[in-house]
């Protein structure tokens, strides 16, 4: 059964001195990369595949959707390492560059192209329109290689809420939320109301919140959506609120979140399926109950009201700021999506 997910890969930039950056970029991210070495690029690239290899009982991933990757580069560089993990895979690289984000980071996908490949013409950037930049939602389909079934997969990374500040931001998400809404309708009009769409990606709110309830029309009833005639979600983010996991030094933890900001879990990375994933209209059904919190144990903080083991960046001070035994920020989420 694929699989398919999403992971925040924090800050996968480029080596400082990468000749082919940006002018505008390299000097507004010049401090953050101030001892990113090559060394230190390779550690990192290495905790990411690591966890993404781990995926899906070690096999890996059908379908990764990421963000805050800074370029084709890095995820090449990425999937360089990945590779040879996972002998069975081929994994390639979907991706668009950004020029909305005031720091160049851009979403994508990993997919294995063993199982699956990108339909010609159907890659697609969605800005999300405000006073200051911000990611694009990257869409794409998939078609299966067996079969030749199509998927309609969508990559979110949705406006930040600047520290913890979510009231002063929460309009920006909110347009997220609509961008997000007005392509899945789109796409019904477009390819079908029984096409089968999947969005994933880090909103930086949580289930609850206006702009992906209302906004993005994503619930957490999932026979509203089974019965809806109209282009709603269903967020699977509901089923993976709180999990029992193992943590780095093998304890039990419980985790309440896909990140932690100052102590509080936040359900932030979520997935949401359209009514034709649900009902399995074409092809493809979602199997609910396993969607999950990927919570790769030598992530897991042992600390009370720390999640995941972040890598970090420099920001001018390797020796505080970098832990080489991290990874992100972020947990991975996941889920099975069966071919019928």
């Amino acid at each position: 059964m694929p699989t398919f997910g999403f992971w925040n890969l924090e800050n996968l930039f480029a080596p400082e001195n990468f000749p082919q950056r940006e002018p505008w970029l390299a000097s507004r991210v010049a401090n953050d990369l101030n001892g990113w070495t090559d060394a230190l690029f390779q550690t990192k690239l290495n905790q990411l595949a690591t966890v993404i290899a781990a995926m899906s009982s070690n096999q890996g991933p059908d379908v990764l959707g990421v963000c805050e990757v800074e370029n084709q580069f890095v995820l090449n560089e990425l999937i360089g390492v990945l590779n040879p993990m996972l002998p069975a895979r081929n994994y390639g690289v979907v991706h668009v560059d950004s020029t909305q984000d005031h720091r160049g980071i851009d979403t994508a996908f990993i997919f294995d192209s063993n199982q699956f490949s990108p339909v010609p013409n159907t890659l697609f950037s969605h800005f999300v329109m405000r006073r200051t930049g911000t990611r694009d939602i990257t869409q794409v389909t998939f078609r299966s290689v067996i079969g030749n079934h199509d998927i309609v997969t969508l990559a979110n990374h949705w406006p930040s809420r600047s520290g913890s500040s979510s009231e002063r931001t929460a309009g920006f998400r909110a347009t997220a939320g609509e961008t997000l809404a007005y392509w899945h309708e789109r796409i019904r009009e477009t390819v079908g109301d029984d096409t089968p769409i999947i969005a994933m990606g880090d909103m930086n709110d949580d289930p609850w919140d206006p702009s992906v309830l209302y906004n993005a029309n994503a619930t957490r009833e999932e026979g509203d959506v089974k019965r809806a005639q109209s282009a709603r979600f269903y967020n699977l983010a509901w089923t993976y609120l709180t999990r029992n996991v193992t943590d780095h030094q093998g304890n039990d933890r419980v985790i309440n979140g896909t990140l932690y900001y100052q102590n509080d879990g936040n359900v932030f990375d979520q997935i949401l399926v359209n009514r034709s994933l649900l009902n399995g209209d074409a092809h493809y059904m979602a199997d609910v109950d396993s969607a999950d919190i990927f919570a790769f144990p030598a992530m897991v903080d042992h600390r009370t009201g720390r999640g995941p083991i972040r890598f970090g960046l420099p920001k001018g001070n390797t020796a505080n700021n970098v832990n080489q035994a991290g990874y992100s920020d972020h947990f991975p989420v996941v889920i099975e999506i069966g071919l019928n």
